[in-house]
């Protein structure tokens, strides 16, 4: 069975912001070292260098080729907020918030964009991410990209501002 997708999307003044979210099990300091550790980062996303004091080369190994990519790190503020932005081939401003309760952690991506075009590939990609995050946390088989694209295009393609 395909997972569902969960994104919304919002009117920003310089235009949209999708934004995704997940409940996950365990303390929010726990989740920050899922997103921020290279050596955690490589189990769901990618391992990353430090290339500067504001910038890292992330490996995306669950990609085709395993590219490379350089980000700006904006904002770094353990354990609740994380910002970064791609610097090849365009800007993707990207922002994390966690929030704890109880037992879990709320993870909030925000990824902002100039327009809609391209969304019915952004957010299954971002949906599938989320979902190898949780499953590089609980020890779970990885998930298939192919569940969640194109199977998910077009719910994103079509998503109005809220």
């Amino acid at each position: 069975m395909a997972p569902t997708p969960t994104g919304t999307l919002r009117k920003l003044d310089t235009g949209f912001a999708l934004e995704l979210t997940r409940t996950i099990d365990g303390p929010r300091e726990d989740v920050w070292a899922s997103l921020t550790q290279s050596s955690r980062t490589a189990l769901w996303f990618g391992p990353w260098e430090r290339i500067s004091d504001s910038a890292i080369r992330v490996t995306m190994t669950f990609e085709e080729g395993e590219p490379a990519s350089t980000m700006s790190v904006d904002a770094c503020e353990p354990p609740h907020h994380l910002a970064v932005r791609t610097t090849d081939e365009g800007t993707w401003p990207l922002d994390v918030r966690l929030s704890e309760r109880g037992d879990v952690t709320d993870l909030v991506l925000v990824h902002r964009c100039a327009t809609t075009e391209g969304l019915g590939e952004i957010g299954p990609g971002w949906e599938y991410y989320l979902d190898m995050l949780i499953a590089s946390r609980t020890n779970a088989p990885l998930p298939s990209f192919g569940d969640y694209y194109p199977a998910q295009q077009e719910y994103y393609s079509s998503l109005h501002p809220q």
